[in-house]
């Protein structure tokens, strides 16, 4: 609309502008040919003796300087130019205006003196076309119906190729491979059709692979458990208390390690379903198991907290930091705090810590920064793994600090929901 307004305004000036140039030229150029001079009381173009143009009329600086223009164009070189705006309701226009107008209403007309150098100063008329604010909403208008005439179908194209791939946006957020996942409706043109057929395939294919993962991983667990159980019961036959004992710790670190690499790899698929649970009942009832192990765990029991969360999973992550705090800082400090937006469990010991630039790495599998691996400080590197996993599909995370004064912190931090 604003490039239409100004071809507008522009197509206005030229209107007032160009015949008015034209007759200037034209009756200067009759004038010099017949030697009559331009008359002072009839025609378009008339002679005047000086500047009548009243002063209290508005003034067109932009029809002046185009007007200057178009007669330099006509050969014609003008002096000064002046011209006022008179409204429709003053003085009606000349008879040739009127019949110019062929009948129309008259709108208001501009009044122009142009002086020539040397032959004095010549006056006309030229309509003018009325108010630009009304032709400015006009203009908009216009472009608003024609924007809802292309707007509409391109609305509905759009909404017809969004609408699904909004719903096949919402089905992949929504996917769990343990869940039974409905397919998602193909609708919307061929290409998207095709998308959503690609994925309704591909969550398929997912799911199969982690039914085959999850038969595997039993099958595993019940091939090692079985040779693991036939060892314990012929250590039994050993005569060496000594030698029986660090066998039968032996076979014991074997089935904690198992135990570990199963819980990671279906840690994806738990068979645990969120439930409500206190999670101060739950971390007292870990604290008591190493209690009455003997170890020095200190836990006050707090609030009742409420989180929705997979309870056997989570008391594995707890014991896990836990078992930690004991083994290298022969104890541990359990405290439990909440807020309005999230619940923290930390765990701390006074034990050696951990070196700043190491602290994200023992999160990885397998990653031990104790290399005796005896029996005091025993395992594979998984705990930490194992914990961090269930803590992150419970929607929160842990985070490892060096206290001050030695010992290490670790927090867990869960959402409250």
């Amino acid at each position: 609309s604003g490039v239409a307004l100004r071809d507008r305004v522009n197509y206005r000036l030229g209107q007032a502008t160009r015949p008015v140039a034209t007759r200037v030229a034209d009756a200067l150029e009759r004038e010099a040919q017949n030697g009559r001079p331009i008359p002072q009381d009839r025609g378009r173009i008339r002679r005047a003796p000086g500047n009548h143009i009243p002063p209290y009329l508005e003034r067109r600086p932009e029809v002046q300087e185009e007007l200057r223009s178009q007669l330099a164009e006509q050969g014609v070189t003008a002096g000064r130019i002046d011209t006022g705006l008179r409204p429709a309701s003053d003085e009606a226009p000349p008879v040739e205006e009127r019949r110019r107008l062929r009948g129309k209403r008259p709108g208001a007309t501009l009044l122009i003196a142009i002086e020539v150098p040397g032959k004095g100063w010549l006056t006309t008329v030229a309509p003018w076309e009325g108010n630009p604010r009304r032709l400015f909403w006009l203009l908009a208008g216009q472009t608003l119906v024609l924007y809802v005439i292309m707007l509409l179908p391109v609305l509905w194209a759009t909404r017809r190729i969004s609408r699904p791939l909004h719903v096949l946006a919402a089905a992949a957020r929504r996917f769990q491979p343990g869940g039974e996942a409905e397919p998602v409706e193909e609708a919307g043109p061929s290409d998207v059709r095709a998308v959503i057929a690609a994925y309704n395939t591909l969550s398929q294919r997912v799911t199969a692979m982690l039914d085959e993962k999850d038969q595997m991983l039993g099958a595993i667990g019940h091939d090692l458990r079985t040779p693991l159980a036939a060892l314990r019961v012929r250590i039994e036959s050993v005569e060496d208390e000594e030698d029986r004992t660090r066998m039968a710790d032996t076979i014991d670190e074997m089935n904690r390690t198992l135990d570990d690499i199963l819980s990671l790899a279906r840690l994806g698929r738990p068979s645990e379903a969120p439930t409500e649970t206190d999670l101060s009942a739950l971390i007292d009832a870990v604290v008591d198991d190493f209690r009455e192990l003997g170890h020095a765990v200190d836990y006050e029991d707090g609030q009742r907290l409420i989180v929705r969360l997979r309870p056997a999973l989570m008391r594995r992550a707890v014991r896990n930091l836990i078992e930690n705090a004991v083994k290298y800082g022969g104890g541990g400090e359990v405290l439990l705090a909440s807020d309005a937006n999230a619940v923290r469990i930390e765990v701390a010991d006074r034990g050696p810590g951990i070196p700043a630039e190491q602290l994200a790495a023992v999160f990885d599998p397998f990653t031990r920064l104790d290399p005796s691996r005896n029996r005091t400080t025993g395992g594979v590197g998984l705990g930490l793994t194992l914990a961090r996993a269930i803590v992150r599909e419970a929607g929160g995370d842990i985070v490892l600090a060096n206290r001050d004064g030695g010992g290490l912190s670790a927090t867990i931090t869960l959402p409250r929901r």
